[in-house]
């Protein structure tokens, strides 16, 4: 790639673009936001409907963050067998593509048992993979990538964006300038294929709504859910939230970046750091979960497949599956 940014964008000949397709229909899911009581409705569900449960959970893959992430429990998981818990170090990185792929033989294998599949957990970005499947585009041009490294450090990042925005401004629009790896990977796309990665996502999107009928979102009241959130929060503390963070360290001497998009980790980590008191950074680890789960119910409200399940602190998980099973039946 010689000359100005400009030049970086040239149309190649068409490749193959992958394309993961979406989970069966006939698979179950238990989603909801943070502290909404999805692992104990879960366990119940799944005994009542023979099922083996796949984590929906983009942290519960990572060794050692137990508590941040109120993984379930060694003594539940005896309960019912679960998957995807506990695959990686928490200094890898794990892409939704990869989910979706390890979710597909995952529930291959749970059928040939005879169970059925039971999705659990609140990731929004998981969820919507599984009920849509994903366009994942062709593979990494990594020529091409060294290229854009090299402009960047001539040209800046700014002026990458802006490239990006000249041939696909709706994905100029979505990522940050600062998100390097996102935005070159836009215009990757439009470099390999000649059309924005931004267009081809929205018709795959558009080809593969969902006709899933076991989708179901445990909602709560927004004043009753921060109550939770709030108690939720001290009992991990209480639980050794710090001593955790303080022996992830000791064992991997950093985080990677997609461990550290978990919340209660980073601040921890910046408490550890002196930036802030303990008090301080238990409040901020409150606030940072309530503005995460909001961000959760907008996401929910885009799956018109997912049935509410209307949460009451009085209702026993028992009465939370019969209330899903009535919803089925």
């Amino acid at each position: 790639m010689k000359g100005p940014i400009c030049g970086i964008v040239s149309i190649m000949t068409e490749q193959t673009r992958d394309r993961l397709p979406a989970i069966d229909d006939s698979c179950w899911f238990l989603t909801g936001p943070t502290a909404s009581g999805k692992t104990s409705a879960a366990l119940v569900l799944a005994e009542r409907i023979g099922a083996e449960i796949i984590s929906l959970d983009s942290m519960a893959i990572y060794r050692g963050m137990d508590i941040g992430t109120a993984k379930p429990s060694l003594e539940q998981r005896s309960q019912v067998v679960h998957h995807m818990i506990d695959i990686l170090d928490p200094n890898e990185s794990f892409s939704v593509a990869e989910y979706l792929a390890r979710a597909h033989r995952i529930v291959d294998e749970i059928r040939q048992r005879g169970n059925k599949a039971l999705f659990v957990g609140g990731t929004p970005m998981y969820l919507k993979v599984l009920l849509r499947g994903i366009f994942g585009g062709p593979a990494a041009d990594w020529e091409f990538r060294q290229q854009v490294e090299e402009q960047i450090e001539l040209h800046g990042k700014q002026a990458l964006h802006r490239q990006l925005a000249m041939v696909d401004p709706v994905s100029a629009h979505k990522f940050h300038p600062n998100d390097i790896r996102r935005v070159t990977r836009a215009l990757e796309v439009y470099h390999l294929t000649g059309e924005p990665i931004s267009h081809q996502q929205q018709e795959f999107e558009s080809q593969n709504k969902s006709n899933k009928k076991f989708v179901f979102q445990l909602s709560w009241p927004r004043d009753v859910l921060h109550q939770r959130i709030e108690k939720r929060v001290v009992a991990m503390f209480e639980a050794g939230l710090v001593r955790e963070v303080q022996q992830l360290l000791e064992s991997y001497q950093e985080l990677g970046r997609t461990a550290l998009q978990a919340v209660g980790y980073r601040e921890v980590l910046e408490h550890l750091k002196g930036e802030r008191d303990l008090d301080e950074t238990m409040q901020q680890v409150v606030y940072h979960t309530r503005r995460f789960a909001r961000r959760q119910e907008t996401w929910f409200r885009g799956f018109p497949e997912c049935q509410q399940v209307t949460m009451t602190n009085e209702m026993t998980p028992e009465e939370v599956v019969d209330t899903i099973i009535d919803l089925v039946e």
